[in-house]
């Protein structure tokens, strides 16, 4: 068989990602303070792009960067020989008055320096610090103020510094309070800190005696047990029945076994009830205040306002950069495409950079335009939402809302990522909106956030003595014409971090 090569022609057609493609869709799925942090970078990067102030006309996606006859060439390039002086002429000659009908010159910086008063500037604002503080208005906002929360072990070694202690438990009490969890629990034992510390035993458990006797009551216990004993010997409880409970049964009272401790302890469930809640205001996780993570404030990106019957969209661009090409690099292109005073390395740096901040704003608009059709679309599907609440929500997915808006399912999923809006049914993220829905006993359907809000109704409307079980809170459902399985119901119940029937039951 033999080998031979041919020359055909094919006609196809792919898709190129090309960088400012890359960009457009990263910005899309960016949020707000994301987006704000990318923007401040290309300020710092992008020599051409520079924030426009209130009232100062911005730059708008649509122009052409690539023309620079487009750009702000306006301002006259100066003239040749207009800044030398004449041999034996002042260098700075001032007219004694401008010609009648003539604007006044703008003062110079040295005059402007010599009309300072520097006497009264100094005594008026004195320098305190690294900074010039002028008045209440020009200081930095108590927000700005940088703050970190205090850390367990910073709490108890401060604790540790008002105590007369000796040296080597003092050094064992520093490396118990380095090994404590998030908790309060201690991770080691007693062995380990005595070996750490470089002490002996006898020494380290004094030292741990020390710590479990400080604030909060409680910390550096081992266990469940010893923590909730530590903190009944603190406020003095001396209820034997709640004493008996923590020492000999404890983990069937975690279970809400009722029953099962008044067996093992031979008394009734009414005095275990009642012994029950003495325990159940006790401090599990005496490491609670100190630790988890730190608050998140969500800024809504849009804004639903009712006014009368009629829903308004507004785009919150409180914070947002308004960005502009600066003028200075206009010129510099200007000149170059006319005189030919620019080098072109120089030209031509200045073009891409202008380009790429063109296409920076472009896709900023663009974003602000896809959001706010998006959130149009929303509105229109879930309407009696915002009028009435969440009763209302309509069963909705991403393919509803980009056959409104003519636009690709990928392109509705990045917009609704990390994006949230002010309702006057409270602040909800975009992806909200968007679930699954729930068959009801007439044929129409329901939306799931819909029936796990009845849920948490019915579950918080309860007789704590009589919890619902899942398969009652089902049953009930179906009254309402909701048809939903048991398991169903269990899994949403999960997904509201409610507990089962069994453990939400109250004796007493």
């Amino acid at each position: 068989m033999a080998l031979e090569l041919k020359q055909q022609l094919k006609l196809t057609q792919q898709l190129v990602m090309t960088p400012q493609l890359q960009q457009a869709i990263k910005l899309l799925q960016l949020s707000r303070l994301e987006l704000v942090s990318l923007v401040q970078q290309e300020l710092e990067e992008n020599p051409v792009l520079e924030e426009a102030q209130e009232g100062e006309e911005t730059q708008e996606g649509g122009e052409h960067a690539d023309s620079p006859d487009l750009l702000d060439a306006n301002a006259p390039a100066p003239e040749e020989g207009a800044g030398d002086a004449a041999p034996g002429e002042e260098a700075a000659s001032v007219p004694d008055a401008p010609p009648e009908g003539a604007a006044e010159p703008e003062p110079t910086d040295a005059d402007k320096i010599a009309d300072v008063d520097w006497q009264d500037y100094l005594d008026a604002y004195p320098q305190t610090g690294m900074r010039e503080v002028r008045g209440e208005d020009d200081r930095p906002p108590l927000e700005a103020t940088l703050t970190r929360r205090t850390t367990l072990a910073e709490h108890l070694l401060w604790q540790l510094q008002l105590e007369s202690t000796p040296g080597d438990e003092v050094a064992a009490a520093e490396c118990i309070a380095g090994n404590l969890d998030e908790r309060g629990y201690l991770c080691s034992t007693v062995e380990d800190i005595a070996k750490q510390a470089g002490v002996e035993i006898d020494v380290a458990e004094r030292a741990l005696a020390l710590v479990q006797a400080l604030d909060p009551t409680g910390v550096a216990a081992r266990d469940l047990q010893e923590c909730l004993t530590l903190q009944a010997r603190t406020l003095g409880i001396t209820d034997p029945i709640v004493l008996r409970i923590l020492d000999e049964a404890l983990d069937p009272l975690v279970q809400r076994d009722f029953r099962k401790v008044a067996r093992e302890l031979g008394i009734s469930i009414e005095e275990v009830a009642l012994a029950a809640k003495v325990i159940g205001h006790l401090e599990p996780r005496p490491g609670r205040n100190f630790g988890g993570d730190e608050p998140v404030y969500i800024v809504p990106d849009i804004y639903v306002y009712k006014i009368g019957d009629e829903m308004h969209v507004v785009l919150n661009d409180d914070g947002m950069p308004r960005l502009r090409v600066s003028n200075l690099y206009k010129e510099v292109l200007a000149r170059g495409g006319k005189g030919g005073k620019v080098e072109k390395d120089t030209r031509n740096y200045v073009h891409d950079k202008v380009r790429s901040a063109m296409w920076l704003i472009k896709s900023i608009h663009q974003r602000q335009r896809t959001i706010y059709k998006v959130m149009q679309s929303i509105l229109r599907f879930q309407r009696d939402f915002f009028d009435k609440g969440i009763e209302y929500l309509r069963p909705l997915n991403l393919r509803d809302v980009a056959d409104d808006i003519e636009m690709h399912e990928s392109t509705v999923s990045r917009v609704t990522t990390n994006k949230y809006v002010h309702t006057p049914q409270g602040i909800f993220e975009l992806k909200y909106f968007f679930n699954s829905s729930i068959n009801k006993l007439d044929g129409n359907t329901v939306a799931s956030e819909s029936v796990k809000d009845r849920i948490l109704h019915l579950i918080k409307n309860e007789d704590s003595r009589r919890p619902l079980s899942d398969q009652r809170i089902a049953e009930m459902l179906r009254v309402h014409d909701i048809n939903i399985a048991r398991r169903t119901v269990t899994k949403y119940r999960e997904a509201l971090n409610l507990l089962s029937s069994t453990k939400r039951r109250q004796i007493g």
